[in-house]
């Protein structure tokens, strides 16, 4: 009996070891096909994925001026930038066991599954933040057992091929947080106003909670359910010992101050400028289309957020709520050709047209070109013109062209371009046209910059070829640089993602006009803001020197002007082409300009033009346009290219023959008073 059961005993062991025999090639073929299996995983790249990041406009000193992105709002920070709060706030609520785990927490994985069981569906999640990562860069969140499959083959090679950090790096800035806000920089900003490294422990802790439910948690839909969200975040990270409760009841009492809905709608400042940058990124620097939408690009600008705010704030305060007229204004530094602001209408929301970039007729703003190419002609602030009714002829067929003078007012006597410019006059602009040839005035126009097409006709002079006020910024900014064209920029710079410069500019300058020349039609410009000027009326409103020039059409209202700091262009006018009222929607331009100019520039020095060496100044009777001498009754102080200023002396007063108790009649100027 004895030998039986101990020969039964000999069977049961054997057939155990053969079990286990079993069991152990079993494990071993597992494990080594488990290796091999990991080896192939190691050996295959990760699929490729394209993370959508936020490309950003710079102004100025680095702020922000506006974000692209399509979707995604996303800003992509080192983990070196981010808070340590954040991080392990982000841990203990997502997975506590990140540090320790090779992708897999087995034991909340088993625990959903048993939930999943026993309410046979697949509800109950367990994901680890690598898991997560996998999810949001490869995958749809469809909850099949294909995707979970996918997932967990994604999840082992993301462990195979970044380090801990390396993953909690993508996974910071990749999550969804709400709101279009990806990543916990653009969360940061999105809440709070603030950058992610900014962030203290209460506000780290409350976006940590929001990626288990954006649209739950949102402090903008339910502030309480986001507060109770946050308890839960503290409390975990004090059970991992992250904080202290002492700790954590100081950040859930924490104020918290959250940024504006509204404020993070309106996508920054200066729409205008910056589809003209987006637009100049593709055109003209050759930058793909969706690398400049979501290709987390830095693109820094010549723009000046204070001077961009106080144009857009001027515009809206001159131009009239109760009909659609609407205005542009550009402003360029003389020196670099930096753009500084640019307004393109009076609301972007209802309209994206940039009438900044749009052609119209000038008028009379473009005299100051023709006059230009007039001093480099042979003429002279004392050429003088008869300023009357004239009927002029061009062409071989002898067309008649018949210009007028505003309200038909005429001096009925010569008059010098000092005068023809402070008063507009029509007859003496046509008269120089013709004299130097309009095809002189095309050529000046494009030194200057003015690349619209233009028609040598004697019309030009009148302004009739529609040019945009990019342009007129463009070409009255040479004559405040004393000559020198600078190229109008408004990139400076643009970097990718990976730090490489893909763009960079330098201004570029070229002296196109004699600083002489530009110096004497500058003196000439600044009597437009004096008595008898075109823009005399908003002279009280300027405390500094100026120089410019008016110009109205049927349609359109400019002014276009400088100091030595700033040239500005400015135009008002309808979209439909509709006429505009010359009493009203016409004097619009002119305090646009000046309380722009008068607030853009504060804070710096009232600088004056600067004489140049190579021109002589001499005092002049204006009546005969002879020196003044010690009897004239007046002395105007003028400037002229050596060779080209009077030599004789006026002579005196002859005594006064008329009626003293007879009324003076009024002379022309006096008549222009409702100019000012």
């Amino acid at each position: 009996m004895e030998v039986k059961q101990e020969v039964q005993l000999a069977r049961w062991f054997r057939s155990l070891g053969r079990v286990l025999r079993y069991i152990f090639i079993g494990l071993a073929v597992a494990a080594l096909l488990g290796l091999f299996f990991i080896l192939y995983l190691r050996s295959q790249p990760l699929p490729a994925t394209t993370i959508n990041e936020t490309t950003t406009i710079y102004g100025e000193g680095d702020q922000v001026i506006a974000t692209l992105y399509k979707g995604e709002n996303r800003v992509f920070v080192p983990l070196a930038q981010i808070p340590d709060a954040v991080q392990k706030a982000s841990i203990a609520i997502e997975d506590r066991k990140f540090y320790a785990h090779t992708g897999f927490d087995i034991k909340r994985i088993a625990g959903a599954a048993l939930v999943d069981l026993r309410q046979f569906s697949k509800a109950e999640g367990a994901s680890t933040i690598t898991m997560q990562l996998a999810r949001n860069l490869y995958l749809t969140h469809d909850k099949t057992w294909t995707r979970k499959l996918k997932e967990a083959m994604l999840t082992i090679q993301l462990e195979l091929n970044y380090t801990k950090p390396e993953l909690l790096e993508l996974y910071l800035n990749q999550i969804y947080y709400g709101h279009s806000a990806y990543g916990v920089q653009a969360a940061a900003k999105t809440y709070f106003g603030k950058n992610a490294s900014e962030l203290s422990l209460a506000e780290a802790s409350l976006l940590a909670g929001l990626p288990k439910g954006p649209k739950f948690f949102s402090p903008f839909r339910d502030e309480k359910a986001a507060k109770e969200r946050q308890r839960i975040v503290l409390n975990a990270m004090v059970n991992e010992n992250y904080i202290t409760k002492e700790q954590a009841a100081e950040a859930w009492k924490e104020p918290l101050r959250f940024a504006s809905p509204e404020q993070n709608q309106a996508n920054g400042i200066a729409p205008y400028f910056r589809d003209y940058v987006t637009r100049l990124a593709k055109e003209k620097y050759g930058i793909d289309e969706e690398l400049v939408a979501h290709g987390g690009l830095k693109i820094y600008t010549t723009l000046d957020p204070k001077m961009q705010l106080i144009a857009e704030e001027t515009i809206k305060k001159y131009v009239p709520k109760d009909r659609p007229l609407q205005a542009a204004l550009v402003a360029i530094e003389p020196q670099t050709g930096y753009i500084k602001a640019m307004v393109g209408g009076r609301d972007y929301k209802e309209s994206q047209f940039n009438r900044a970039l749009a052609r119209r007729q000038p008028g009379s703003s473009m005299k100051p070109v023709l006059y230009l190419a007039a001093l480099e002609n042979g003429f002279t602030p004392l050429t003088k013109i008869k300023s009357e009714p004239t009927v002029f002829t061009f062409g071989q067929n002898k067309e008649p062209y018949i210009p007028r003078n505003f309200g038909e007012q005429y001096a009925h006597d010569y008059i010098t371009m000092g005068q023809a410019i402070a008063r507009s006059d029509n007859i003496y602009a046509v008269q120089t046209a013709l004299s130097i040839g309009p095809d002189k005035m095309v050529a000046m126009a494009r030194k200057m910059g003015v690349a619209s097409p233009l028609r040598p006709l004697p019309s030009l002079a009148l302004g009739s070829s529609p040019v945009m006020p990019l342009e007129m910024a463009e070409a009255f900014s040479v004559l405040a640089g004393q000559g020198k064209k600078a190229e109008p920029v408004s990139i400076k710079k643009i970097i990718d993602r990976e730090g490489n410069v893909l763009v960079e500019t330098k201004p570029q300058l070229q002296q196109v006009v004699s600083p002489e020349t530009s110096f004497l039609l500058t003196h000439m410009m600044e009597k437009v803001f004096a008595s008898g000027g075109t823009a005399h009326r908003v002279s009280s409103m300027l405390h500094r020197p100026v120089a410019g020039k008016t110009g109205t059409t049927d349609y359109d209202a400019w002014l276009n002007g400088f100091t030595p700091q700033l040239a500005a262009s400015v135009w008002v006018g309808y979209d439909n082409n509709r006429k505009i009222d010359p009493f009203d929607d016409a004097r619009q331009a002119a305090p646009i300009w000046a309380d722009f100019m008068e607030h853009a520039l504060t804070g710096k020095p009232a600088a004056v033009f600067p004489v140049p060496s190579g021109v002589t100044s001499v005092y002049v009777d204006p009546v005969s346009g002879k020196l003044a001498g010690g009897n004239s009754a007046n002395q105007e102080l003028m400037y002229f290219i050596p060779g080209t200023e009077p030599t004789e002396y006026a002579k005196k007063p002859e005594p006064a023959t008329t009626d003293p108790a007879k009324p003076k009649e009024k002379s022309f100027w006096d008549r222009l008073k409702f100019w000012q």
